[in-house]
């Protein structure tokens, strides 16, 4: 049985604008940011690394990121890395081998396989996340520029 659409979060509803005018869910917990973190785990490799240091400060800054949100964000920063080392090994050993030297038989590289999970893996966690182009298209913030603030700056600015 299908059951339709995931919910959106009611902060990310409140960005967009409610565009539906529908009620918004006053009972939905709404984790506090804290001053300093979310902080970055400190087991996840280089590569995941650098990315959670890309992108959260923006995603804290706009509230949809909170000291919650730790493990969804570490593991979409893990599979970027995946992604980005499956894709290092192909440009370096090719999308194809084949498996026996003495054969005209070629293989898909296994590095195709993980590339393509670790997308597949990161598709839906931008969904959570909010990261994809047209989530963005649909935020909007008052005054029609970011600063950098945090969120209750400006949802609540006149």
């Amino acid at each position: 049985m299908a059951r339709g659409r995931k919910p959106k979060p009611t902060k990310l509803k409140v960005l967009q604008g409610n565009p539906g005018k529908r009620k918004l869910n006053d009972n939905e917990p709404q984790p506090k940011s804290k001053p300093r973190g979310p902080y970055c785990p400190r087991w996840l490799d280089k590569d995941a690394k650098n990315e959670w240091r890309r992108i959260a400060k923006e995603l804290k800054d706009i509230g949809l990121l909170t000291n919650v949100d730790t493990a969804v964000m570490a593991a979409y920063c893990q599979a970027y890395s995946r992604w980005k080392k499956a894709e290092d090994a192909i440009k370096k050993h090719g999308m194809v081998y084949k498996p026996n030297k003495d054969s005209n038989y070629i293989q898909q590289s296994p590095f195709v396989s993980i590339s393509n999970k670790a997308q597949e893996q990161m598709r839906k966690f931008i969904v959570e996340l909010g990261l994809s182009p047209s989530s963005r298209s649909k935020i909007e913030i008052p005054g029609g520029e970011y600063d950098g603030d945090n969120f209750d700056n400006f949802v609540n600015a006149k």
